[in-house]
Formats: C-alpha cells, sequence, structure tokens
C-alpha cells in the first residue's frame, strides 16, 4: 500500500464548520504569506445564513484540518438555465500535500454538484501560476469559454464624476456608437446612487424586461450578496425621473481565486431597454470607477460569456482589457 493510499484513507471529508476558522486561516497565511480571516469569516457566515448558494468542504486527518474547499452556486449568470459551481479557494495544509487531498476536495465538489442537478464547476486563475493551471488540468478541468477581462481604476476614473460614500445580466444595445455630447446629456439627466435592498422590485423589472424571464430568486440572491456578503459595498442604480433604469452588482473583496489586493468585481450590468442608447451603462461604471478610485481599490474585472460582445464592446470602450486569469469549467 502506497503512502498516498494510507492518507487518503485516513482522511474524513466533511462540510466545513465554523470551528475551523482558524485552521483554515493558519493555512491560508502559509500559502499567501498574510492572514486573510475577515474574507473566510464572511465566506462561512454567509454559508450560515444561505446555505442552499454555498458548498463548502473540509479535509481531516489525524492531525486535524488538512484542507478546504469552497464554492459558490451560480443560478443565472450568463443566461445559464441550469445552475453550476464557482470554485472560490481550495487549500491543503503543507505537510498534507502530494497525497491526493486536492482530489478528494474536489471529487466532494463534484459529488454535491451531481446532487443538486447542477451542469458544471468554474473557476479562474492566473496563466502564471504553472502549479494551479497544471492541478486544474489534472482535475479534468479545460479552459472555459468566456472572457476575464479588468481596468486600472485610476487610468479610467472620469474626471468629472464625484465619489459617493457609501454575472452579467444585461441589455443588447450597449450605444458604443453614441456621440460624446449626447453621452455626457444622458449620464447628466441619470442619477446614480449606491443601491438598497428595496431596489430589488424595480431591477427584477428591468430584468425581466432584458432577459424574458422572472429571475426574481437570482436577482434577490445577488442583491443580498452586493448588500451583505462584501467587505465593501459598491454595488449602483441608475435612476430617470426617479424610475431605477439601470443597475451594477459588484463586490469589494479580498480572497477570491488567489487574489492579494483588494479588487472589485462585477456581478451584473443590466440597462431598461427602453434607455438603452442613452449612455446609462457607462454612467454606471463611470460612477463606479469614481467610488472605488475614493476607496483605493486598484482593479476591477467581470467574466463575460461567449455570446455577448455587446457587454464585450463596451468594456473595452470603457478602459477594460483581456485580463492576465483565464477561465476553467469542468463537466459535470
Amino acid at each position: 500500500m502506497t503512502a498516498t493510499a494510507q492518507i487518503e484513507r485516513a482522511v474524513e471529508i466533511r462540510a466545513l464548520r465554523a470551528e475551523d476558522l482558524p485552521a483554515v486561516v493558519d493555512i491560508d497565511a502559509g500559502m499567501q504569506g498574510r492572514s486573510r480571516r475577515d474574507y473566510f469569516q464572511r465566506r462561512l457566515d454567509a454559508a450560515v445564513k444561505e446555505p442552499q448558494l454555498h458548498a463548502q468542504f473540509a479535509a481531516l486527518d489525524a492531525k486535524g484540518l488538512a484542507g478546504y474547499a469552497l464554492a459558490r452556486v451560480m443560478s443565472g449568470e450568463f443566461g445559464r438555465d441550469r445552475p453550476g459551481l464557482r470554485l472560490e479557494v481550495i487549500g491543503v495544509r503543507p505537510d498534507a500535500r502530494g497525497h491526493g487531498i486536492g482530489r478528494q476536495l474536489m471529487e466532494a465538489l463534484h459529488s454535491y454538484a451531481e446532487r443538486h442537478g447542477m451542469q458544471d464547476i468554474r473557476s479562474t486563475a492566473l496563466w502564471s501560476d504553472e502549479r494551479m493551471v497544471r492541478w486544474m488540468r489534472a482535475r479534468g478541468f479545460r479552459l472555459g469559454p468566456a472572457w476575464v477581462v479588468d481596468a486600472a481604476v485610476a487610468a479610467n476614473q472620469p474626471e468629472r464624476d464625484d465619489a459617493m460614500t457609501m454575472a452579467p445580466t444585461d441589455g443588447r444595445d450597449y450605444s458604443l456608437d453614441e456621440a460624446n455630447d449626447a453621452e455626457m446629456a444622458a449620464r447628466g439627466r441619470a442619477d446614480v446612487r449606491p443601491m438598497h435592498t428595496d431596489d430589488l422590485n424595480e431591477i427584477v423589472r428591468v430584468d425581466t424586461a432584458l432577459t424574458g424571464r422572472d429571475r426574481r430568486d437570482y436577482i434577490a440572491a445577488r442583491l443580498g450578496e452586493a448588500m451583505h456578503d462584501s467587505a465593501i459595498r459598491v454595488s449602483l442604480t441608475a435612476r430617470i425621473d426617479d424610475a431605477i433604469v439601470g443597475h451594477l452588482m459588484a463586490k469589494a473583496d479580498l480572497g477570491d481565486f488567489g487574489r492579494t489586493e483588494p479588487t472589485a468585481v462585477i456581478d451584473t450590468i443590466g440597462v431598461d431597454p427602453a434607455y438603452a442608447g442613452r449612455g446609462v451603462a457607462r454612467a454606471l461604471l463611470g460612477q463606479l470607477f469614481a467610488n472605488l478610485s475614493a476607496l483605493r481599490i486598484e482593479r476591477v474585472e467581470t467574466v463575460v460569456g461567449p455570446d455577448n460582445i455587446d457587454l464585450l464592446g463596451l468594456l473595452l470602450h470603457c478602459g477594460f482589457a483581456p485580463s492576465q486569469r483565464i477561465t476553467f469549467v469542468r463537466d459535470v
């Protein structure tokens, strides 16, 4: 019997618990060189509050916590009809590496996805992180079809926007041919405000007009995450005549996918089709850049599906560029 088999037989896979937090933080700090306790505390708290939206597993051996994997349920990104999992972070104790712990944690996530009728497991990684890329390939991941794009906040902050204190579902007309003076006038008319929980009904109205489907549960989950499951609230709505005509859901956090610096991630951006061509999406992005600059957050990123060329065009026009991160997907 090999040492690998002995270790694997000794490992117990169970749901991650609150009492595992100190060990998780210690393992992660050894890999990252700094403590990310607040990040992991938020992830565990979110799973307690909404367990149906999280899959979190622990691997235990004779010494205690040998590894962990945290994943988030995706239910509406890119117009998908079937849910999937987004692998957020995985870690193994140094002396337990090379003995199949990561493989067993991935199999636990795969089994969870199968039981819940999910389509796939997705994640991202830096293309230059050769160890992680090799690990992904060995675990059955392939290159994903989506693009990761990002932008430097400082290089794209509109001078005229003042900072506020305080996946993507979107329309197909992003006004890329809009004249600058018309765009500026439209942005001047749009009242961009921080998002609040009581905006749900109007956001659902906009999303339904865009997608032709009632995705209240998905939007409510994203709204709750934007309000409560992020280090900093940065989500926005755009109003004209006191009615919400656009929304941008984003979070600013530290930890997902091995990030070591605060990064804002755009989950959703949508504009009421009746207001397409009036610069609403750019007004939201412009205010987001202004707010992030005031918060000293240096980068913002998002994932764009392969069928969403219009959104990709808007983002590239607004200063985004292909990221150094690549997407991976494992079919279930």
